[in-house]
């Protein structure tokens, strides 16, 4: 019972979308209705507000972070296990893609993945950052960044950990990240992704009275 307790915080906690409430602590248009459509840190970038997009990203990989980090305080605690703790993992990031409070439509969930591997293994977070970065450097698509990435993890978590519940959380993970760029490879592969750095015809501009 405690561990499903445990489960579910993790999972309302991941629902707390930082890009919308970035959006409306800078007074930008909602992230949902520009751009990629996506609340996610690469898509209110798209505003023009740095600032916004900045506490986007910290705000959603701190709350797969702080959830992680919680969970690890608590299990020995409450007497859960490694498994409680991958549950977590697993269901913070799910709440990201789902958002209970916003009707599940929710990010892709790159910056929450992110927060949670550094939660769950620093060294299989810090692989999964130099391989996004270099992709993300070199092609400038952070999609095609984070595909990649996520492909490599699922390879590295097993290889690295052995299959255990936080391998197996990293995997899942890692399987949903690819799942939700499915529309993104589909652009990739037309030529029609937008590149970092690259605003799209369709953004709004910033509202800069914020």
């Amino acid at each position: 019972m405690l561990s499903l307790l445990c489960v579910i915080a993790a999972y309302l906690i991941g629902s707390i979308s930082f890009a919308i409430v970035a959006s409306r602590i800078f007074r930008l248009p909602d992230p949902r209705s520009y751009g990629s459509g996506n609340p996610g840190a690469t898509n209110v970038l798209r505003s023009g507000r740095k600032a916004a997009a900045l506490l986007t990203l910290l705000g959603d990989a701190a709350k797969g972070l702080i959830t992680i980090l919680v969970a690890r305080y608590l299990a020995p605690v409450l007497g859960l296990g490694e498994a409680t703790v991958a549950a977590c993992g697993v269901a913070v990031f799910l709440g990201h893609l789902y958002p209970v409070y916003f009707g599940f439509k929710g990010g892709k969930g790159v910056a929450t993945a992110l927060g949670v591997l550094l939660g769950l293994n620093v060294w299989i977070a810090l692989v999964g950052l130099v391989v996004f970065a270099l992709v993300a450097v070199i092609s400038r698509y952070v999609s095609l960044a984070s595909v990649v990435t996520a492909a490599v993890l699922v390879v590295v978590a097993p290889v690295q950990l052995g299959l255990t519940p936080i391998s197996a959380a990293i995997a899942i993970i890692a399987v949903l990240v690819i799942w939700r760029h499915r529309a993104n490879m589909a652009r990739l592969i037309s030529g029609t992704e937008s590149k970092l750095g690259v605003r799209g015809r369709e953004t709004p501009p910033a509202d800069r009275a914020a």
